[in-house]
């Protein structure tokens, strides 16, 4: 599922709330956003600056592929289980 907002925008929108002029829930409410939001992207915005602890977008990235690669193999892993017990029964002495 694609962000609901592009990276650019959220990026800009970092750094408008960076900025120390104005009040942070001012950018927020500008560009239609939660302060909850604005502040979520700016601990990610950290985290992929090696700025804070957490996962850096990338890392999520990784880890998100990972586990559907996992959901894959665990899925091949019961087909074949499956088909194992399925020709070991056919091939049972009657």
């Amino acid at each position: 599922m694609p962000a609901p907002h592009p990276a650019e925008f959220r990026q800009r929108a970092v750094e408008l709330a960076r900025l120390k002029d104005r009040p942070f829930s001012q950018p927020a409410k500008e560009l239609g956003i939660s302060e909850s939001c604005l502040r979520d992207w700016m601990n990610q915005a950290d985290a992929d600056a090696g700025r804070s602890d957490g996962l850096s977008s990338a890392e999520r990235r990784e880890i998100a592929e990972l586990r559907r690669e996992k959901r894959r193999l665990e899925t091949e892993n019961e087909i074949l289980r499956r088909a194992a017990a399925y020709f070991a029964r056919e091939n049972l002495p009657k």
